[in-house]
């Protein structure tokens, strides 16, 4: 598995478009920047960024990765190799590779603007963990998609649509939950509604450590008083290691039913 992930990230390494991705958040960041040099503001304008364009390029990715490569994988399950270290180690090389593009395009310009020398670098370090957290999610989601399709039309419309489902879709039908049953107490059901969404859920924790939760108001008091606590903390983090054993554990299931 370590020699097919490591041939993995080398091989798109090699990849024009992962040069794109890293140098989209690289001119971002720097032009974000030299527009203000208040880092905690270019941090909250670039969690919007991240929290939407890191799944949707992890889910692309994901897709186009795994039907491009698929002559090279039937190559590989000819071969004395178990199929869980075949697919883990391709999906951990496209994680993997997505993640360092990310982490340099955005950290070479805060490194510039004396990042280490200021306070916002645990606030930094949460979007760049949530970032990451989020590309080994939706990665994740996009191999087992295409592993249960073989139809290339079908298997990127359902991507596309898991990544709508959880940017957008999901909180339509939040927000009609809300509007429709507010005049019953609906904290507990936010914080579990919440938990359910990678997304929503990393949007919450940066919110929660960059103090403006109090722009959501009174959800932001639930969400504070849950997942602001070193307890919330860890659930939050659990939950996030559990979306990312998800696609991990479909996965394998998939892989050692089908028939190649």
């Amino acid at each position: 598995m370590i020699k097919i992930l490591k041939y993995s990230i080398y091989d798109l390494m090699r990849s024009r478009w992962t040069y794109v991705y890293f140098a989209f958040f690289l001119l971002f960041t720097f032009s974000l920047l030299l527009l203000s040099s208040d880092l905690s503001r270019v941090i909250i304008s670039m969690m919007n960024v991240v929290l939407i364009l890191c799944p949707l390029i992890a889910t692309m990715f994901g897709v186009m990765y795994f039907y491009n490569s698929r002559e090279f994988t039937e190559l590989l399950l000819a071969q004395p190799i178990k199929r869980i270290s075949i697919f883990w180690g391709q999906y951990l090389g496209l994680a993997s590779s997505l993640s360092i593009s990310l982490l340099l395009g955005i950290g070479i310009p805060f490194t510039f603007y004396g990042l280490f020398y200021s306070a916002e670098i645990l606030d930094f370090l949460i979007l760049l963990i949530n970032g990451v957290a989020l590309t080994f999610i939706f990665s994740g989601l996009a191999f087992f998609i295409a592993l249960k399709n073989e139809n290339r039309i079908r298997g990127f419309g359902l991507a596309i649509i898991a990544w709508l489902f959880f940017a957008v879709i999901y909180d339509g039908i939040f927000l009609l939950l809300l509007m429709f049953f507010r005049e019953y107490p609906l904290e507990q059901f936010s914080l579990f509604a919440t938990l359910l969404n990678p997304i929503d859920l990393s949007r919450i924790l940066l919110l929660l450590k960059l103090d403006i939760s109090a722009l959501m108001g009174f959800s932001g008091a639930v969400f504070r008083q849950f997942l602001g606590t070193t307890l919330g903390m860890l659930v939050a983090g659990f939950v996030l290691m559990f979306w990312i054993g998800l696609p991990l554990w479909g996965i394998r299931s998939t892989a050692l039913r089908k028939d190649f």
